[in-house]
């Protein structure tokens, strides 16, 4: 029986047994509606939880901005919508996504997510009250932000301040390298971190590196540290890792080096976007250091083609082709004008624009049901922005400039490949919200821990869908069209997403970030920075070693 099949049968029964409940009780007396009055009733949809794996008809009642009853009784309400034939879940949880304006919200709204946070990149450390400050009472939704490695590189080795991601590909557009591609000294190392620390006091829910960018610059004990400066907090460090993209080996030993720090750390992290060759070992390592309590996740997008800045350092003739294989002009796709390039026509643009967008055509479609067949991943969008130009929040869809699709589709996509291919639907569902929630709310960031269920008592984020028709809309010509088959997202209790369109000055968007307190920083000295670390067993009797550490130099330099 195909998945279409059994949603629709389930819906029939469910809905036949919910008006037979609703009719009469078990005694055959009439059952009366709960007559406390709701701000919003959901009516008749397929309630799904993949916390509780609750996955029945029924009806939701949302009070004061809080799912306030799940029952098969008729609520009363000042808002009543019929979801008969829909699914009722967890709003979806965006954790990569770098377009934090109301047009990409708008787009993300669209496509059924309530909450989009950048943990990859985020914003500079010194800045992370004024990025949840500028969004106060303003957003149609949750919002969160890392505190950036990249940013605090760029501003201790280049004086650039970057508030976040559109700006980011303007710097990087710069004859500036120094965040790229400088090893600091001890003094530009610790301020470096203290950076990065100034975000985390504030409140940040993670630290973001983009590695992958500079690789050439960031030695290993540098990644370590930024890690150690999380870690401290007991918060996430999400990685676009060292070799990404490479091979399948690179690519592993990328992540390898992001969850050696974390192990070593007792410290949360997120492998960013590990839909890449290798990704089969990575989820091993991933599902392997959870079974050992190791609060480690990954995310990745359904997508084949990533997105990035041309003058991205493997992006390179000599790293993309020679070493990688791939063929420029078969891979490397100018965003909005949908032609390939050259390794003459990059030169050219380098020269003209180096932070010009591009799509990067990189897997095999066949990989992405690979993906989604992974019942313990997150699905997150790694959402590119328009960039060079605020777009106004009217502005037709189709009118928009074209950017990378997953920033529009990546949710409902991930929907219809399951649908198509028959991935349970819970499973789906689990990956689009509680898989991102729940580690999250590990960490101790509360918001996340009444986000990404479908509960009484949890806060009303909720998406509503027509399983048998949800699909994304977005392409690779044409990539800000709306996703479709979403017709109701409800942000904080409240209706911003109604009958298919996003109500404008509806923006009950709520910061997603940890209390601020005060900096856990002590900065490292040359000798922490080069020492050596090992265990010299000496018997004391009994046959007991003692394992107590022992410090010695080596010829380390600081970053080196």
């Amino acid at each position: 029986m195909s998945e279409n099949e059994i949603t629709r049968r389930t819906f029939n029964a469910g809905v036949t047994a919910a008006a037979a409940l609703t009719a009469t009780g078990t005694s055959g007396a009439a059952v009366a509606s709960i007559r406390e009055v709701f701000d919003v009733v959901l009516n008749n949809g397929r309630v799904m939880d993949p916390e509780t794996q609750l996955d029945r008809v029924a009806n939701v009642g949302i009070k004061d901005g809080k799912i306030a009853a799940i029952t098969s009784q008729g609520l009363e309400g000042g808002r009543q919508i019929d979801c008969t034939g829909h699914v009722v879940c967890p709003g979806f949880i965006d954790t990569h996504y770098h377009w934090p304006r109301p047009m990409g919200d708008k787009l993300a709204l669209r496509d059924g997510r309530t909450t989009v946070m950048d943990l990859e990149m985020g914003t500079l450390g010194t800045l992370v009250d004024d990025w949840y400050a500028e969004r106060a009472g303003t957003n149609q939704i949750n919002y969160g932000c890392a505190s950036a490695h990249e940013f605090a590189r760029a501003l201790v080795l280049d004086g650039i301040t970057t508030p976040d991601t559109p700006e980011a590909m303007n710097h990087r557009g710069t004859q500036k390298t120094g965040w790229s591609l400088t090893q600091p000294d001890i003094a530009q190392g610790n301020d470096i971190l203290k950076v990065i620390d100034a975000g985390m006091a504030a409140g940040a829910v993670g630290m973001g590196s983009t590695l992958g960018y500079m690789r050439d610059g960031v030695s290993a004990r540098e990644a370590f540290e930024v890690q150690r400066v999380a870690g401290a907090y007991g918060r996430p460090s999400a990685f676009h890792f060292r070799n990404t993209p490479g091979t399948d080996t690179q690519e592993a030993n990328g992540i390898q080096e992001l969850l050696s720090n974390a192990t070593a750390l007792g410290a949360p992290a997120i492998a960013c976007h590990f839909n890449n060759p290798g990704y089969n070992f990575v989820h091993e390592l991933l599902t392997r250091l959870r079974g050992q309590g190791h609060n480690v996740w990954g995310e990745l997008y359904p997508y084949t083609a990533g997105s990035t800045a041309l003058n991205a350092v493997f992006l390179e003739p000599e790293v993309w082709q020679d070493q990688l294989g791939y063929r420029i002009d078969e891979t490397v796709q100018d965003a909005l004008t949908g032609e390939f390039y050259t390794a003459e026509t990059r030169k050219e643009m380098m020269q003209q624009e180096p932070g010009r967008l591009v799509l990067v055509h990189k897997m095999p479609e066949s990989a992405v049901v690979d993906w989604l067949k992974m019942p313990d991943v997150a699905i997150a969008s790694d959402a590119m922005p328009i960039i060079g130009q605020e777009i106004a929040w009217d502005t037709p869809y189709e009118d928009l400039p074209n950017t990378h699709p997953r920033g529009a589709g990546s949710f409902a996509r991930a929907l219809r490949i399951g649908r198509e291919n028959g991935i349970p639907l819970m499973q789906s569902i689990a990956q689009l919200s509680y898989n991102s929630a729940k580690p999250l709310g590990d960490t101790g960031l509360k918001s996340m821990q009444v986000r990404g269920r479908l509960q009484e008592g949890m806060v009303a984020d909720v998406t509503v869908f027509d399983p048998a028709t949800v699909t994304d809309q977005a392409t690779y010509t044409q990539g800000a069209l709306p996703s479709t088959g979403i017709p109701y997202v409800i942000v904080n209790g409240a209706v911003v997403v109604d009958n298919n369109e996003v109500l404008q000055g509806v923006t009950p968007g709520q910061p997603i970030r940890h209390d601020p307190q005060d900096s856990l920083f002590t900065p490292l000295d040359a000798e922490a920075w080069s020492r050596s670390y090992y265990f010299v067993p000496q018997d004391f009797g009994g046959g007991v070693p003692n394992t107590q550490p022992v410090y010695g130099k080596n010829v380390i330099t600081c970053c080196g």
